[in-house]
Parts: structure tokens; C-alpha cells; sequence
């Protein structure tokens, strides 16, 4: 179907209609044994974006088993193998099962039958056996354009099933980002579900095709670049999303420095498309489908960056500005090179690539890499900086220079650690970035404002950067609304040695908010998984604290009732608190919304001791606070200094969530740490809508 194309965009459809039709599968029943493989109806589409891997929608591997978990379920993936049958592509059909589907809570609340499903509504299978095939490729931009795109997926127009491609246009976005309109130009068959969106005047796969309108043409796709949202990897472990971009780039650089066979690649068609308009430089501004193959192929051959954080820094480094905020944040290298796009000025983004190239070549990676293949990168830069700029030409050079130099002054300095071991002091804190959640109460009302921010840490002090924000939501559902957008926070700041600190601000009387118990990601508390800790507001902090802070910080630690005497309660005086050592943890072990605990910890923070102790009191009101004062002044006196406290608290949350009695003092144990190291933001929160 050609009406209402451009003549670009026909000749793009033309172009790239073959190499999408021939990555894209119909998903159904797995084969049983009995009937023709590849028989029996059709559940969706779906389409490979890496060897062994396909793409498809969370609702159609879940068709037919409401009973049935989806995470593990094996399907019948029917395909174009790499084998010909005269002019035509023979199929296959291969049985795959479930990796991972999102979100992951689909594993346990469905949605009711013809009902829509959360997004992003994605499910990744794995093939269960090797098999020749074709692969589309994958935008790396965060923000799809809204520009003419081509759907494709299984229809039965005919009578039998077979891969058809419609075009339409992108309407804008919806579910913060998640899902891109698609417009009305023509129909979605009910077996297209899962199939590729692309985007025809760059060549990429841009979308996955979830849900048609009700009445007309038109409906909803899933941006790809939820993808980035799989679950993470634990510690020493490289994550889902990795190994599976790691694999789609090889995949192509495979293809494309292959001389076995002479069919199309998708390199080739990048190649062919229509020229974009607005390249300055005549052709020198941006990077030829050739060399953005090869680049992201050497990129895949590295080791994977240690965090989000060191994805964006590099970008920003390379661009000259602060990369695009918007989630998913940047996880490999490749998505690196999707902020790089349209540079500020009117720089030319050939440059910026070269730049980030140079800058990854000489990166601290995770673990050591290839032998040679930093090395490759940065010859490769070299060579294709050679058709560009002498200027430029030096500037890549005294780049790589400057970044051996202080990539050896950094292994210099880390000597004396272990191998890759945390940057980090021994037991103490990572001092990279933390994630923030700010949370305000509206009053006497039971409702709250919140905001999710990146915080840079010391290297950048001051440095904030926005995740997600909310107004007026109530206490039931704080856990729910802040799911989404804390998982984005931890995704940008959790490196491959640690989890990311999360810092809770919020007022004294909120410090009974039981974050450290939200089971938000993997059904495992926040203060398991992590370290959790509590932060005053900014404003009202004493002329003494900073020497509290550093006293506090070397120990040994001494521990000082606060609001109670033999489980009575007190108020203590400005002066009794400022009479006590710079090293002393005041510890609450009553509400800390009421008195005399509220009025107490305001007093101890005028008094500027910046490491607290204070705890959400048991149910029962007869239950004595004895054994939680002597559990802790055990635990202070063990660790001897407070620099080891939040990790030493994780802990103990940890023994207690696996059931060990020696730990159950320590329920409800929240720390205050106002590190002034971590400046907060300052703005103020919103106040609802007027």
C-alpha cells in the first residue's frame, strides 16, 4: 500500500520491507510432537533483535494460559530461515521460552480478558535451539521522531498466514514516553501484535506494535527503548539488556564485514535511503552507515560501562551539554551513542561520536578487556577522523593523550585496593551518585508531594538531576506511584559492584515512613537491596556539624538515649546535647511524629549531629525498647565508626528479612545521615494544581 507516502518514504518502505519481513515471526503454541510444525493459530507477532532472541508484547505469550506464569511459558516461533527454496525464503519453526516479561508484576496480577495491559507490555524469548536467521536493527535514540513509520506483523488476508507491512505516521507519545501513537492511515490486523514498528527515513526498528482503536485505523505501539528497562544484574553480573544489545551490535558488524553472501544487509539500506537534510557539512557531519556499523560492533566488543552515570558523563563531555534527562537512562555504550544526535551548535555529530569513541577507548572498564580491543577502537578513530577535520584530527589525539594519562594516574591510585574491587572507603559508602526521594506532606491533609532526582555525589557536588515527580497522593498508594520512577533512579546510579544509596528526605515527622520495607522491585525490600537512610530537608543545620560529621566519621562511636530514660520518656535540653562528644550517635526509640521524640529530633539536629539513630516503635506499646538499645550499642560498638553504618544497617535488614532471631531488634531501625558531602536540592516542592 503506497497512498499517502512521500516519494522518500516509498522508496524507504521498498528498501526496508524485505529485511523486516524476513526478521519478523508469527508467535503461537509451541510444537507438540503431532501436528505440522508451525500450525494452529495465530497468538501475535514478533521479530528477532538479536541471535536467539525475539521481541514481542507481554499479551500475546500470555494468550491462552490465564492460569499459566508467563515468565518461563514456551511458545512456537515460525520464521525465515537463512535457507532458500528456489526465489523464496524457506520458514522454520523452533519452540521458545519466556525470559523476562515487563512489567514483571504481569507474572502475577493479569489483566482481565480483552482488557488493556500495563505497559510496556514486552516479553523476550529465547530460542531453545541455534538457528539461521535474520535480525532488524534497533533504534539507539531515547525519543522516537514523529515522522512517517511501516508496521509489520502476521495477517491472514489471504488465507494463510504471512508477514504484510502498512505505513502510517507517529501521533506523539503516551504513558510517559512509553508508547508512541500510531496514526489512522490504515488498519491493525489482530495478529500484528508484537510486530516492528520502523522508521523509514532513518531505518530502524522504533516501536512494537501493542493494541489497535476500537472503531478505524490506527492504535498503540511500545517505544523499544523500554527494553532498557529489564531487570538489572547482580553484582559482578552483566544484565539482560546488555548481553542482548551487545549481541544485536556484533550481529550487524557481522553482517556487515561479511563477503559470504551477496544478500542486503541493513547497513547496505541505511546506505540507500534518502538523504536527511540539514548536514552542514556536506556529508562530513555525520558518520556513514559503514562507519556507525563498525562503531557500534567495537563497542560491543568492550566490557560493559560500570553504571549509567558513567554512560552520561562521557556523552556530556562529548556533546558539550548535559544529555537528555528523559528516561529509560543510558545502560551500554551503544545508548551512549543515541544522545549524540543533533549536538548543540550546530557541531556536527560525526565529531561528537569521535569524541565518546575516544573517551570509552580509554575508560576504567568494569573488568579488564579483550586483549587489543581498546586498542581497535581507537585506531578506528583515528583512521576515520582522517576524511574529516585536521583540527579535529589533532584535538581526538591530545583527547587520547590526556585520557591515558589520567587512566594511569587512576590505576596508580588503586593500587593498593583489590583487582576492580568498590572505589570506596573500606566498608563505607561508594562515593558515586545516589538516588534522592524527596517526600512533603500537604499539612493536616493525608496526601503527599514527591520527587525522584539523581544526586551527582562529591565529585559533582550540587549537581541534581530529575527523574519523575507527583502531587497530592496518598499514603496507600506512595509505594505504587513511586515504583516506576525509583526502578528508573536505581537503574542510572546502580554500578555493577554496588547498589546506589538511596537518601530519603523528608521532615522529622515523615521519619516513620517505612520506605526501607517497600518491596518495589523483585519482591525484596528497598533496605535488603540496598542501603536506605534518612535526610533532613535543606535549611537549619548548626555551625558545629561539620565537625560532628568528621569526629563522627572516624569514631569509635558512642551511642546516647535521646527521648527515653529505662524506657520513660524525655526531652532533651540544648544543653545537655551540646554538652555530649562530637562523636556521639543519639539514638529515639519511640514515634518519631510525636512527642517527646519529634521535639527531640529537631533539638539534636540545631545540636548539628548529623548521623542519628531513631526506629518505628513495635506495635505493641507494652513492649520494652531494652533490647533494641542493647542490640545497638553492640552493632556501634562493632563498627566502630559511622562511615560503615549504612552498609552495616543493609545487613542487618537482610539477616532479619532471612529470618535470623539475633536480628529482630534491629525492626524498624532507620538512619538519619545528612552527609554535607551531598548538598540537596534547594527549590521548593509543588503544591498541586490551583
Amino acid at each position: 500500500m503506497t497512498e499517502g507516502r512521500t516519494t522518500g518514504s516509498a522508496r524507504a518502505f521498498e528498501l526496508l520491507e524485505p529485511l523486516v519481513q524476513a526478521a519478523t515471526v508469527r508467535v503461537h503454541a509451541p510444537p507438540d510432537g503431532y501436528g505440522t510444525a508451525g500450525t494452529g493459530p495465530t497468538w501475535g507477532s514478533g521479530f528477532f533483535i538479536a541471535p536467539g532472541w525475539v521481541l514481542t508484547c507481554a499479551h500475546v505469550v500470555g494468550e491462552g494460559g490465564a492460569a499459566v506464569r508467563l515468565t518461563g511459558r514456551e511458545v512456537g516461533i515460525t520464521f525465515q530461515s537463512g535457507r532458500y527454496a528456489g526465489n523464496e525464503a524457506a520458514t522454520g519453526t523452533v519452540t521458545g521460552r519466556v525470559e523476562c516479561v515487563l512489567p514483571e508484576r504481569l507474572d502475577e496480577r493479569r489483566p482481565a480478558r480483552r482488557a488493556l495491559w500495563d505497559l510496556p507490555d514486552l516479553a523476550l524469548v529465547r530460542v531453545l535451539a541455534p538457528v539461521s536467521h535474520a535480525c532488524v536493527w534497533l533504534t539507539d535514540r531515547s525519543r522516537p521522531r514523529f515522522d512517517e513509520v511501516a508496521y509489520f506483523g502476521c495477517t491472514e488476508d489471504l488465507g494463510t498466514p504471512e508477514i504484510t507491512g502498512r505505513t502510517t505516521r507517529l501521533r506523539g507519545t503516551a504513558g510517559n514516553g512509553a508508547a508512541i501513537r500510531l496514526g489512522d492511515d490504515d488498519e491493525i490486523d489482530p495478529g500484528m501484535s508484537g510486530g516492528p514498528v520502523v522508521d523509514l527515513a532513518r531505518g530502524e526498528v522504533v516501536g512494537v506494535v501493542k493494541a489497535r482503536r476500537n472503531t478505524g485505523g490506527g492504535g498503540l505501539a511500545v517505544s523499544v527503548v523500554q527494553l532498557r528497562t529489564l531487570p538489572t544484574a547482580g553484582r559482578g553480573q552483566t544484565g539482560l539488556y546488555r548481553r542482548v544489545m551487545q549481541a544485536h551490535d556484533l550481529h550487524h558488524y557481522d553482517q556487515h564485514l561479511s563477503d559470504l553472501n551477496t544478500r542486503r544487509t541493513w547497513t547496505d539500506a541505511h546506505g540507500e535511503l534518502p538523504a536527511p537534510d540539514g548536514d552542514p557539512y556536506g556529508g562530513r557531519g555525520r558518520l556513514t552507515p559503514g562507519e556507525r556499523t563498525t562503531l557500534g560492533g567495537l563497542l560491543a566488543e568492550l566490557p560493559p560501562p560500570g553504571s549509567s552515570e558513567v554512560v552520561r558523563a562521557l556523552v556530556e563531555a562529548a556533546r558539550g551539554e548535559e544529555p537528555d534527562p528523559h528516561p529509560p537512562a543510558p545502560l551500554s555504550w551503544r545508548d551512549g551513542l543515541g544522545l549524540l544526535y543533533d549536538p548543540p551548535g550546530g557541531a556536527g555529530e560525526a565529531a561528537a561520536m569521535l569524541r565518546y569513541a575516544t573517551d570509552v577507548s580509554v575508560a576504567d572498564h568494569r573488568e579488564p578487556p579483550t586483549p587489543g580491543a581498546d586498542e581497535e577502537l581507537w585506531d578506528w578513530v583515528r583512521a576515520t577522523a582522517e576524511r574529516l577535520w585536521r583540527p579535529l584530527r589533532r584535538e581526538l589525539g591530545e583527547r587520547h593523550e590526556r585520557g591515558l594519562a589520567e587512566r594511569a594516574r587512576r590505576r596508580r591510585a588503586s593500587a593498593g585496593r583489590a583487582a576492580h574491587g568498590p572505589a570506596r572507603t573500606a566498608g563505607g559508602l561508594p562515593p558515586g551518585a545516589s538516588v534522592l526521594l524527596e517526600v512533603w506532606a500537604h499539612g493536616w491533609e493525608e496526601v503527599f508531594d514527591w520527587r525522584v532526582s539523581v544526586l551527582a555525589g562529591p565529585a559533582r557536588p550540587g549537581r541534581v538531576t530529575p527523574v519523575d515527580s507527583g502531587v497530592r497522593v496518598s499514603p496507600a498508594r506512595l509505594p505504587e506511584a513511586l515504583r516506576a520512577p525509583l526502578a528508573e533512579a536505581f537503574r542510572r546510579c546502580d554500578t555493577h559492584e554496588a547498589a546506589a544509596l538511596l537518601e530519603v528526605a523528608v521532615e522529622p515527622e515523615l521519619f516513620g515512613l517505612a520506605v526501607d520495607e517497600w518491596a518495589l522491585v523483585g519482591g525484596v525490600p528497598l533496605g535488603v537491596q540496598r542501603p536506605v537512610v534518612l535526610r533532613h530537608p535543606v535549611g537549619g543545620g548548626a555551625p558545629e556539624a561539620a565537625v560532628r560529621w568528621a569526629r563522627v566519621q572516624g569514631g569509635p562511636l558512642l551511642d546516647e538515649r535521646a527521648d527515653c530514660v529505662r524506657g520513660r520518656p524525655r526531652s532533651p535540653s540544648a544543653q545537655w546535647l551540646a554538652g555530649l562528644a562530637d562523636n556521639t550517635v543519639p539514638v529515639h526509640c519511640r514515634a518519631a511524629a510525636l512527642e517527646p521524640t519529634l521535639g527531640s529530633l529537631h533539638a539534636v539536629r540545631q545540636a548539628g549531629y548529623g548521623v542519628v539513630v531513631c526506629r518505628r516503635p513495635p506495635a505493641d506499646p507494652g513492649e520494652s525498647c531494652a533490647p533494641f538499645h542493647r542490640g545497638l550499642r553492640e552493632e556501634l560498638a562493632d563498627a566502630g565508626r559511622a562511615q560503615v553504618l549504612p552498609l552495616r544497617l543493609q545487613a542487618l535488614r537482610g539477616r532479619a528479612y532471612g529470618a535470623d532471631p539475633d536480628a529482630y531488634w534491629a525492626a524498624g531501625t532507620a538512619l538519619v545521615w545528612d552527609d554535607p558531602a551531598r548538598a540537596l536540592p534547594e527549590d521548593e516542592p509543588l503544591q498541586g494544581d490551583l
